[in-house]
């Protein structure tokens, strides 16, 4: 465990040695229309595409709307995005991972560069990885995909896909311009963090390269709770330490004008110190977290604009290294003098390779844009458990914390084999009016588990299983122009997780309490059937979309779940596939631009953004609690060309649908936030931000863990943080 390369390992002394005053500044900003359908992504069709040409919801957050919400993290980065949002825990961990459309953790697949980060993996109170593995700071756009997804990307993208578009030395060096220099500085009041950062790049006729060092210090995130006492009716946050550092370079050479090679480093680090006084009591005198995690990745892409081969016209590829690592340490001191230390392991490591090629293709009156290409990657997942107890009169230590004896895998170590090959056809007809995109993967998932001396000391004569699963996820999307500014579309989507890990081969068993948890060989990969209709209007002066969706999902995965007593008396816990459910929502999204009405008006501009969806758990009959209320943002905004304002709102209905009517259930909110930004000279920029200006007290649902009672008198520990102010600097020449 905890093993570096030689390279992750100067990455991470990099990190360790971040001199604070470091942070990215960002290039002039470009012109960028309000009309959202304008914008060009990749994620949802692996080619570039307008929005208004996908057949499929696709958000896109550039480094313009990322600056001008003073977003820090993914939390911030969704907060204007109805139908998205962010989960996170009351106490240490923190945020965990997306929900799109109602599913989260690792249904959601989450990428940086096209490289899938790290899986989301938690067990008990004292062990919680999660997937928040990147800086907002170095990124140059984040394209999101709602519903399933897997035909191109395929397992784990079963609720959608979040892709991170890291920066470039070309996004620093405009024309006849061969060097860049930047400094960001910043501040945000919800966690009283200090941010800084240092960007660099240079241009020539043939090299190119980039380098950006970012660096945050701050303390707990805020909240309106007002107990601050110790034990379990504490309600403010618990006091913690953060600090976080980021590491981005690139080089690149481009041998001819239409090809070029990019190797890049990069690497992310972070670091929790809590003191988690909501957890004392008359067992547990205090409780001490050290929570760190890193990432880092390798890579080497070469892309292609003009193959000259009669199978592709352009071609890109990419081989990769990453390795991922989270460490927890407990710290726990209990009555009659004993002290309890207890450490979490959960690592990644993977190697993989991409390739996407195009061509095009002309027959008749139909044009073919036929996209195909390969993923693959090799991963070895390492998850351990540890812990001593010492009693500090006698001095006496043993490793028995039960219902542990340590060191303990709740899984073996486990290689994992994930190879898709996909192709995709955007075909268009009755000149350029209708486009149909029809597209089909095949994926091939392999699971190799390997037991070692730990898990067969605390399994003993307990089995594990390989697992070798072949999928195919078939898509088909269709767009009709029916006016030059008005558009239809329809998209039908099959996706599917397979088994992981630590559910195919989860494994404890204790004499002790009684129990044991055995492998499973026959599960089924978690799939999804989703349809989508959407209306959208992309004109001088306003953009419109409306989509509604229907999603099945089959074959759910529950762990641990009770499936009778063995010969030996003891219970016997075993995942299955047992839950099915249906998800079925109406988004919209529009936007005005008041200058192109009247020159009276230039400048002024309007967006909003709704979203509601229903899910039903149709193994139970009941409602399924990981959907959001009804939520929406607008906001009201000037801009001048160097200076704006913006006044945006977040609003959210009352939670109305839980599993059990003794759930907590949040009331509605509406919040607003008062952003702008100035040029005041060239190259230099303040972003502004208050937000919550009303100081309102509210809870946002994906805040709230499951299972909450109406009746808890902690309820404000779940409230989000009052009127805070954030701003930053940058300066670049």
């Amino acid at each position: 465990m905890n093993r570096l390369t030689p390279l992750g390992a100067a990455i991470c002394a990099i990190l360790a040695a971040a001199p604070l005053p470091a942070f990215a500044a960002d290039p002039a900003d470009a012109d960028v229309a309000v009309r959202e359908f304008d914008r060009v992504q990749v994620t949802a069709t692996r080619t570039e595409r307008a929005i208004v040409d996908v057949p499929a919801s696709v958000d896109v957050i550039d480094r313009e709307r990322l600056d001008q919400t003073l977003a820090r993290d993914i939390k911030d980065l969704v907060r204007y995005e109805p139908g998205i949002s962010v989960t996170s825990s009351f106490g240490r961990f923190g945020l965990g991972g997306f929900r799109i459309r109602g599913l989260d953790g690792n249904r959601v697949q989450i990428q940086t560069d096209g490289i899938a980060v790290s899986d989301a993996f938690l067990i008990g109170s004292f062990a919680n990885a999660n997937r928040n593995f990147v800086d907002l700071d170095t990124l140059k756009q984040v394209e999101i995909v709602r519903g399933p997804a897997s035909a191109l990307y395929g397992s784990d993208a079963l609720g959608g896909v979040v892709a991170f578009v890291t920066k470039d030395p070309v996004d620093y060096l405009g024309e006849g311009r061969d060097a860049y220099f930047g400094l960001k500085f910043g501040y945000e009041g919800d966690w009283r963090g200090l941010s800084a950062g240092a960007t660099a790049a240079f241009g020539g006729e043939r090299w190119s390269g980039m380098a950006a060092i970012n660096r945050r210090t701050g303390q707990e995130p805020g909240n309106q709770g007002q107990g601050r006492g110790t034990g379990a009716t504490r309600t403010a946050a618990n006091p913690q330490d953060r600090d976080s550092a980021s590491v981005l370079a690139k080089l690149e050479f481009t041998p001819s004008a239409d090809q070029r090679l990019r190797l890049t480093a990069e690497g992310n680090r972070d670091a929790a110190q809590t003191d988690a006084l909501s957890l004392v009591n008359a067992t547990t005198r205090s409780l001490q977290g050290d929570d760190r995690q890193r990432r880092e990745r390798v890579s080497l892409a070469h892309e292609m604009d003009a193959v000259g081969a009669g199978l592709a016209d352009s071609l890109s590829w990419q081989v990769y290294w990453q390795q991922s690592e989270t460490t927890q340490d407990t710290d726990e001191l209990r009555t009659g003098n004993i002290r309890r230390q207890r450490r979490f392991e959960f690592d990644q490591r993977v190697y993989g390779v991409l390739a996407t090629l195009h061509k095009a293709l002309g027959g008749g009156n139909i044009a073919h844009d036929l996209t195909y290409g390969l993923d693959a990657s090799w991963t070895r997942t390492e998850q351990l458990r540890d812990g001593v107890q010492t009693n500090l009169n006698t001095g006496v230590s043993s490793s028995t914390i039960l219902p542990d004896v340590f060191p303990v895998r709740d899984f073996p170590l486990s290689d994992t084999t994930k190879v898709g090959v996909f192709v995709q056809d955007e075909m268009r007809l009755a000149d350029g009016r209708l486009s149909l995109v029809p597209g089909l993967r095949i994926d091939y998932y392999k699971l190799e588990p390997e037991i070692d001396p730990i898990f067969a000391a605390d399994n003993p004569g307990v089995p594990v299983s390989s697992l070798g699963q072949t999928r195919v996820s078939p898509k088909f999307g269709a767009i009709w122009r029916f006016d030059p500014d008005w558009s239809v579309y329809a998209n039908y989507a099959h996706g599917f997780r397979a088994p992981p890990y630590n559910d195919v081969n989860l494994g404890f068993t204790n004499v002790m309490f009684g129990y044991t948890a055995i492998p499973n060989p026959d599960l089924e990969s978690e799939t999804s059937d989703g349809v989508e209709l959407g209306l959208r209007h992309a004109g001088k002066a306003a953009w419109f979309g409306l989509s509604g969706y229907y999603t099945d999902y089959r074959n759910f995965i529950e762990s641990l779940v009770m499936i009778g007593i063995n010969d030996q008396g003891l219970m016997v816990f075993q995942s299955r596939n047992v839950a099915d459910a249906r998800i079925h929502g109406v988004e919209l999204k529009a936007g005005m631009d008041f200058g192109a009405l009247s020159d009276a008006w230039a400048g002024w501009s309007l967006r909003g953004a709704a979203a509601w969806a229903r899910g039903d758990n149709r193994t139970d009959g009941v409602p399924l609690d990981s959907i959001d209320p009804l939520r929406a943002s607008l906001g009201l905004a000037y801009a001048r060309d160097d200076w704006g304002v913006e006044l945006a709102g977040s609003f959210a209905a009352g939670k109305d649908r839980v599993s059990d009517p003794g759930y907590y259930r949040p009331s509605g909110y509406g919040v607003a936030d008062l952003l702008a930004h100035w040029e005041f000279a060239p190259g230099a920029r303040i972003n502004l931000g208050v937000f919550n200006l009303g100081d309102r007290k509210y809870t946002d649902w994906a805040d709230v863990p499951a299972g909450v009672a109406a009746t808890s008198p902690v309820l404000d520990r779940y409230t989000r943080p009052g009127r805070a102010l954030s701003a930053s600097l940058t300066v670049s020449w």
